[in-house]
This record gives C-alpha cells, structure tokens and sequence, in this order.
C-alpha cells in the first residue's frame, strides 16, 4: 500500500495558482491539506508570483485537492487556478514545499 503511485486509478494533478499566494502561508497550508488526502507531490513558489502544485494519488482525492486550492478558506487571495491532468510519473515521495 505505502506507494501512493502504485495505485491503477493514480494520476498526476499539475496546478499553478496565480493570486496573492506566495508569503501567506499557500504552500505550507497546501502540503497539509495533500498529506491529509494521502497524496505525494510538491509546492512550489515560481519567479511570476505564481505557485505551482505538483500531487500524485487517486483521481478522486487529487480532484479534492483542487477544488481545495479554488476554495475561499486557502490562504492569502486565489485568482485563478489552471489545471493539467496526466497518468501518475512515480517518483515522488511525501509532499514538499519547494
């Protein structure tokens, strides 16, 4: 069970979350809410202000986790939130902020 990827339905989220995201707390509040769903990944603060969120795991609990990062109760102000989807790439173990 440990490998989160090993799972069948396992797919790779790729979110990059532009607002006022980055020194408010967004990637710390963001690896919370990612180990409380069991997903694998990373957060990370992009030179544009953007923070881009990389989470492996189950369709169903990474699909939780963006509508966890459009939700009002993220930190900071979330404008937009552009998604890519694609099959899990392995590799990746616990969530880090980058």
């Amino acid at each position: 069970m440990g490998d989160v990827t090993g799972e069948k339905d396992a797919v790779r989220l790729t979110a990059w979350v532009s607002g006022r995201v980055q020194g408010v707390g967004f990637r710390w509040w963001t690896r919370c809410r990612a180990l409380e769903l069991g997903l694998v990944g990373s957060a990370r603060n992009l030179d544009d202000g953007r923070v881009r969120v990389l989470a492996e795991g189950s369709e169903g609990h990474c699909q939780q986790l963006l509508d966890l990062l459009r939700s009002p109760s993220s930190p900071g102000r979330v404008d937009q939130v552009v998604e890519h989807w694609s099959p899990a790439q392995g590799g990746l173990t616990g969530f880090v902020e980058e």
